[in-house]
């Protein structure tokens, strides 16, 4: 997800996405990845004509290029970068411009409680047997890029970069997310509970486990009965509360949380069996599912010596 309150950055994105072609680009984009000859005869323009309105998505963030090999040596290779954008107009989110980020694979959980049905998916296989809470433990978890359960949860370490002369002034937590349903539905809710060092932040109710499609990044061999794919969703904490894609999901804030440099910082989400929406979890990693990444930790901080730190939005 593309999340930001700079103005120069939401001028970039708008600009970006203010050209009907540039809008049909990202529009192909959202159902394959193409190269720049077969994306220049879908779209009707000569490549050098494509190559400028690449170039603004690219710098917006909305696409991603990579050189691959073909047929005829090296190629460029158009993404889909970020599929959700984000704007935040009040211009208080990126006022503390630095940043920790940490990507973290989701099988690098550092405790957790499953009750079955669950499940631990590496690209290339299953771990161990399905419903059977063992394989939870065993080392191959760390190699794990789908992860299901009914009940219980999953606990991650945040690594904490902050230095003595640095406030936070907001925690964000990107990751796909989904319910988990005797083989898939689409309307299975789940409320997915959230807390951060013990500290309850809310839930999301997640409305179902999809598979209509194939998710863009899972791999060809998983069964197409099974949960193909989630929705990204970004956490937020800040000095406003807690928030889910920007709506607040409770009044607690970054204060509540009591972090500093010296602290430990864990992250746990879960789908509680005393949940209104008792529906499970599915949790995917950077090769399953609609998006490239594991859990992606973001601390916005400000230098204490710049004086009061801004009072961030979601």
């Amino acid at each position: 997800m593309l999340h930001t309150g700079n103005f120069e950055e939401i001028y970039t994105i708008a600009e970006a996405l203010s050209s009907k072609v540039r809008l049909d680009i990202v529009k192909f984009l959202l159902t394959k990845n193409t190269n720049i000859n077969e994306l220049a005869k879908e779209i009707h323009l000569t490549n050098s004509a494509l190559t400028m309105h690449i170039k603004k998505l690219e710098d917006a963030g909305i696409i991603a290029i990579t050189h691959e090999s073909g047929t005829r040596g090296m190629q460029k290779v158009c993404s889909i970068k970020n599929r959700k954008v984000l704007l935040e107009m009040d211009g208080t989110v990126g006022a503390a411009v630095n940043s920790h980020a940490f990507e973290i694979r989701i099988g690098h959980y550092s405790n957790y409680e499953v009750v079955p049905t669950c499940g631990l998916v590496t690209a290339q296989k299953i771990i161990g047997i399905l419903d059977d809470p063992r394989y939870f433990a065993f080392p191959e978890r760390f190699d794990a890029e789908l992860i299901w359960l009914t009940d219980g949860f999953l606990e991650y370490k945040i690594p904490n970069s902050l230095r003595a002369s640095e406030n936070p002034v907001e925690l964000q937590i990107s990751m796909e997310i989904a319910s988990e349903a005797p083989g898939y539905s689409e309307h299975f809710p789940s409320d997915i509970h959230f807390a951060i060092n013990g500290v309850a932040l809310g839930y999301w109710t997640s409305p179902g486990e999809f598979n209509d499609r194939r998710g863009l990044f899972t791999p060809k061999w998983w069964f197409p009965n099974l949960g193909q794919y989630g929705q990204l969703k970004l956490l937020s904490v800040n000095a406003k509360g807690t928030f889910i894609d920007g709506l607040k999901i409770s009044d607690v804030t970054i204060g509540d949380l009591n972090i500093d440099y010296r602290s430990d910082i864990s992250f746990v989400l879960g789908a509680p069996r005393n949940a209104v929406n008792r529906g499970g979890l599915t949790l995917f990693g950077k090769n399953f599912g609609d998006y490239a990444q594991g859990i992606v930790f973001s601390v916005l901080f400000e230098n204490k010596e710049n004086g009061k730190p801004p009072q961030a939005n979601a």
